[in-house]
């Protein structure tokens, strides 16, 4: 059975004047209906292909009104949506004729410098995070935009240049306060709640609307060692090799992403450079500097590049190096899979289709693993997949509508040639791609204790726009 979508079919009750404005008495926080001021610009999310248009918008000023606004939802049957920074790929966090909880405004940070431990409201964005935690030169790991939101992130698990060094999101995360579809707020931590928590970290969205996350923090920067080196893609198969070889003996605290597109016009990039095909490999040392200096340099002479943009640089400011590619309101499109290596079969199909890239926002990246994220075990967490040995991200992706078709086409096409090597895929970079992809996400065993956990805490399938687990 395929996993339900904003296209299900839903009969939700009319919802009268009478009881919106009684919605708007009960909550601190905004409620945006169609035709109020700020509508248009509140369902709007990340990924400009995604137009949907909720019922209603509750924009949550704290848990009460989450709670609020959950009983109103179920009350008139709507479907319910949650937002914390919009980013998801497939859009699953806003509606059609339901309700959005809008977790935005809910932007809280608490940060303990001598305990090493942050609290963070659901509505913070990655951005917003690494500011108030690198002023004590501190980190939670987490992401590579920072403008993603650090809730859906965290909940399916979290990558990010981090991972090698300090693990994923989830494995950072301490405790989780959770707003359940009957309304009760129940807290999840090691010691309370523990099948909740071990869920929480990879289940996604399934379980409540949580609001406040509680993370380790973990000594940074702040200044990293961090860029990228661009290569013409005539030399793909000579840098990948090379930097596969290279891989071999680096430390945990080197983290690399592969990158396949058109130079973009950034002001870093020559003119005579723009818009040809490149192959990048993007890096961040989560160490001293000097020794990330030497650790990088043999990738950076490697072959003959055309651009090197390395050298010391805030961590903050790194984290936004990706920012100018996934831009809010381009059309994006992602399919995704994990590889156990890069043998030369999977380059070759690398070095092909990535010469075959013709929209100037449309790229692939090739996450490294391994590191800290490999030494947790595998049944730790509900995040699968910790034994891969690479994640392929391939975006096809357009400025507007125009070209759309075939730069998706083109990244599923490259998916589909990757098909006999593919092994787990992360949750984070699924579309909307039926319940056997979700199910592949997990594996089996996995998928079967979440939707055990499902049936205690969601039975109903309140949470289903998200990669849902089924209860039933």
């Amino acid at each position: 059975m395929a996993a339900p979508t904003n296209s299900d079919t839903v009969s939700p009750r009319p919802v009268d004047a009478t009881a919106v404005a009684d919605l708007r008495a009960a909550l601190l926080g905004e409620v945006v209906a169609p035709g109020d001021d700020g509508y248009e610009q509140h369902r709007r999310v990340w990924n400009g292909s995604i137009d949907r248009r909720p019922v209603l918008i509750a924009r949550c000023a704290g848990v009460d009104d989450v709670r609020i606004a959950l009983r109103f939802a179920q009350e008139h049957q709507l479907p319910i949506a949650v937002r914390s920074g919009g980013h998801s790929f497939p859009g699953l966090s806003t509606c059609d004729d339901g309700l959005l909880v809008d977790l935005r405004p809910m932007s809280g940070i608490r940060i303990d410098p001598d305990a090493r431990v942050a609290g963070v409201q659901a509505g913070v964005l990655l951005g917003e995070l690494d500011a108030a935690t690198q002023e004590h030169g501190l980190a939670v790991p987490a992401g590579i935009v920072s403008h993603t939101g650090l809730a859906g992130l965290t909940l399916g698990g979290g990558t990010g240049w981090l991972q090698r060094r300090y693990g994923l999101t989830v494995d950072s995360l301490s405790s989780a306060d959770v707003v359940t579809a009957e309304g009760e707020l129940v807290r999840a931590s090691e010691d309370e709640n523990p099948e909740l928590f071990w869920g929480l970290r990879g289940g996604g969205g399934n379980f409540g609307v949580v609001t406040d996350f509680r993370f380790r923090l973990h000594s940074l920067g702040p200044q990293v060692m961090a860029g990228a080196t661009f290569w013409p893609m005539d030399q793909a198969e000579s840098v990948l090799r090379f930097h596969r070889a290279w891989l071999a003996d680096c430390p945990d605290e080197l983290m690399t992403i592969v990158v396949q597109r058109l130079a973009p016009p950034l002001p870093v990039v020559p003119a005579e450079l723009v818009g040809r095909p490149v192959i990048a490999v993007a890096a961040c040392y989560a160490g001293d500097v000097d020794d990330g200096e030497r650790v990088l340099r043999p990738m950076r002479e490697h072959g003959s590049p055309v651009l090197d943009v390395f050298g010391p640089k805030p961590f903050v400011a790194h984290q936004r190096f990706f920012d100018p590619s996934f831009r809010h309101g381009c059309w994006y499109y992602v399919r995704s899979c994990d590889v156990a290596e890069l043998g030369d079969d999977v380059i070759d199909i690398v070095a092909e289709h990535g010469r075959r890239i013709s929209s100037p926002l449309s790229s692939i990246a090739l996450w490294q693993m391994g590191g800290a994220v490999a030494r947790v075990g595998a049944d730790e967490t509900a995040f699968n997949g910790r034994d891969a040995g690479f994640t392929f991200n391939i975006n096809g992706n357009t400025a507007t509508a125009d070209g759309f078709d075939a730069q998706r086409q083109w990244a599923r096409d490259y998916w589909s040639a990757l098909a006999p090597f593919h092994t787990s895929v992360y949750v984070n970079f699924l579309m909307e791609e039926g319940d056997a992809r979700v199910r592949q996400a997990y594996g089996e065993a996995k998928y079967e204790r979440l939707r055990a956990l499902k049936r205690r805490y969601d039975p109903g399938n309140v949470f289903r726009l998200n990669q849902n687990i089924r209860p039933d």
